[in-house]
């Protein structure tokens, strides 16, 4: 939990810097760029935060990986700030919550939509449509398909869930019966 709240404060300073300057969005796939590499290689991920290496090396390493990639000044400055206070490791909690801070910053809100059958892409601009008329947010939606929903979908945005699915209308009855209400 306190890992969450480090994570959440370091986003909301990086957040503060790009509304000051207006490069939010340009810091937003920075950060998630290099919190996906960092995810998907390991070995990276150990080479820059495995306190048994030299911090020297460490910090070549991630100089190395700035210098590859590119990175703004801020982003660096941000990205080493993070290697000193020994906060690395926290680069893929960070990066989500800058997703989502970034996200409100800009009044768009992220759903899922999970469907037991394939939907036309009319059928899901419109559930895209009402969402984001109930939410007065603009919504971008992930699309899934679960066939063990039987029928029906499944939408969550944020802690919000919105089950209209067959399965859990079966499974609702069947608690139901068990204690003796008519259905």
């Amino acid at each position: 939990m306190k890992n969450l709240a480090i994570a959440r404060r370091y986003a909301k300073a990086l957040l503060l810097i790009g509304k000051e300057d207006g490069k939010a969005d340009a810091y937003r796939e920075e950060l998630d760029g290099l919190a996906s590499l960092i995810a998907r290689e390991k070995e990276l991920d150990q080479a820059i935060c495995n306190p048994l290496y030299d911090t020297q090396g460490r910090k070549k390493v991630l100089n190395a990986i700035i210098e590859k990639l590119d990175l703004s000044k801020v982003m660096t400055a941000f990205l080493l700030l993070l290697f000193d206070k020994g906060r690395f490791g926290f680069i893929g909690n960070i990066s989500d919550f800058y997703q989502k801070l970034a996200d409100e910053l800009k009044g768009v809100a992220r759903a899922s939509l999970v469907s037991a059958t394939e939907l036309s892409s009319e059928t899901i601009e419109k559930i895209r449509m009402t969402l984001s008329n109930k939410t007065g947010k603009d919504i971008v939606l992930e699309v899934e398909q679960d066939s063990g929903l039987i029928g029906g979908i499944v939408t969550k945005i944020g802690d919000l869930v919105l089950d209209g699915s067959i399965k859990t209308q079966l499974l609702n009855m069947r608690e139901s019966l068990k204690r003796g209400e008519s259905v």
